[in-house]
């Protein structure tokens, strides 16, 4: 695939997990000669906005990631198609022409006669439906692959996360249909199946007879920032916890699948990941504290004022299996808050008789704190 055609649609390229996070891992990508050289990519959204102003939009995300001659290359294959809506296929059908004719050029200038089409959904779950019956119906390729990427959250809860997979399925194929959490793309959570399962003192160590507690935690300090009608639906919990911070806490805590590396690698590492959240009991709310930072609904974007959706929230878990019995997991995370903060925090227990050897001093205990962003 990396000789053959391939364009890549930003669905919600004028959004701010496209410009934030999407097109700058694309430039990374681009830079690292990790994508066909003859790589395009569309954005494709509702704001009625010209292929340059989309590139002006997304340079001071891409300034100081790459040389300036790359950004410009990179800006340079950068387009943009505005629609009604993300079912609207007369706009649908306007992207796959301008497609075609990148298709039918890079035939006959390079004789390049297998192009590919890569879509990547940074839109809201309530859409993600229609959006895909429009590819479905007016944009797939004709003679190579075409894969939907689609990003969390998937619904507000089981029923609605089925209902959405349930109608996306009826137009992709399971190996054409990719489910992602953007923070495992994070290099330190990319290689702590590495640090776990290559390091003997730590998969010794990694249980109840050692262990305290596990924190895991998400801080910032902004707001919502102009993202509050689409935050307000959804809350601190569903837009952090029960995502970002659960998987990385399933690759920290789950037993060591037979197979880490080649083509059924990700199989057993999800195999895994389900074996330790079936052994999770499920949360009371006593285990459970929310809060909302003030001046919260100043948001624009917030029609509701009087709401009451959390932007901050600590959550205790316990796995019951015989590794993790009895250690409290602990999830915190929450905005506007007195800093900026990822991490993973392993709290051992306390060394023994320590207070008495050491003339009644408490004595702090051992800590191991993995930072998910440390450049930042």
């Amino acid at each position: 695939w990396i000789k053959e055609g391939l364009a890549i649609v930003i669905v919600g390229a004028s959004g701010d997990l496209a410009k934030k996070k999407t097109y700058p891992s694309l430039l990374s990508l681009f830079n690292g000669y990790l994508l066909p050289s003859n790589v395009v990519i569309y954005g494709y959204a509702r704001s009625k906005i010209t292929n340059e102003q989309l590139r002006e939009k997304l340079r001071p995300y891409l300034d100081g990631k790459a040389k300036s001659d790359v950004i410009e290359d990179f800006l340079s294959r950068c387009y943009y198609q505005a629609g009604d809506s993300y079912g609207d296929l007369a706009s649908w059908s306007a992207l796959n022409n301008s497609i075609m004719t990148y298709e039918q050029d890079l035939k006959v200038a390079k004789g390049i006669d297998k192009s590919n089409r890569l879509f990547y959904f940074a839109i809201p779950p309530n859409v993600f439906a229609e959006t895909g019956k429009a590819i479905k119906s007016e944009c797939m390729s004709l003679n190579g692959f075409s894969r939907m990427i689609v990003e969390k959250p998937f619904g507000r809860d089981l029923e609605s996360c089925k209902d959405i997979l349930h109608r996306l399925g009826q137009y992709f194929d399971e190996q054409s249909l990719y489910r992602i959490d953007h923070y495992l793309g994070k290099e330190l959570v990319q290689n702590l199946m590495v640090m776990r399962f290559s390091n003997l003192w730590m998969e010794n160590m990694f249980n109840r007879n050692f262990v305290q507690c596990i924190m895991l935690t998400f801080k910032e300090p902004f707001g919502t920032e102009g993202r509050g009608g689409y935050f307000d639906q959804y809350g601190i919990i569903r837009d952090i916890i029960q995502n970002h911070l659960l998987q990385v806490m399933c690759l920290l805590c789950m037993e060591c699948p037979n197979k880490l590396d080649g083509p059924e690698s990700g199989e057993k590492i999800r195999n895994e990941k389900v074996r330790l959240l079936e052994a999770m009991s499920p949360v009371t709310i006593d285990e459970v504290f929310l809060g909302q930072y003030e001046g919260y609904t100043d948001d624009e974007t917030i029609t509701n004022k009087e709401s009451n959706c959390p932007t901050f929230a600590i959550i205790r878990c316990f796995i019951n299996n015989p590794r993790w019995a009895g250690v409290p997991i602990i999830f915190k995370a929450g905005k506007a808050l007195n800093e900026r903060k990822a991490e993973m925090r392993v709290q051992f227990k306390s060394a023994p008789a320590a207070e008495t050897l050491f003339g009644g001093v408490e004595v702090p205990r051992n800590e191991l704190v993995m930072k998910l962003q440390p450049g930042e």
